[in-house]
């Protein structure tokens, strides 16, 4: 039986990678994963706020800080996410 992935392990190894956050005020955010810790604060760099369920981008914001405990999901692929993010 193969060990289960471990979240933060998996979050790490995608720094310097553009990921998608859904925040749980319905925000979204898009940006490269600068950093994270064990309480799945975020930092990412090149950050745009995303409006109309990821259509269009609403504000570019440039470096963010995104506190873990406010984070819905995360979206490891963000043009999949904006498609289904689409669908509801």
């Amino acid at each position: 039986m193969s060990a289960r992935p471990q979240p933060l392990r998996v979050l790490r190894s995608y720094v310097n990678k553009q990921i998608y956050v859904r925040l749980k005020d319905g925000s979204e955010y898009m940006g490269t994963l600068l950093a994270t810790d064990s309480t799945m604060n975020l930092v990412l760099d090149d950050t745009v706020m995303l409006a109309d369920n990821g259509k269009t981008i609403k504000a570019r914001i440039g470096k963010a800080l995104i506190r873990g405990s406010m984070v819905e999901y995360i979206s490891f692929n963000p043009e999949q996410a904006a498609e289904e993010a689409l669908l509801k």
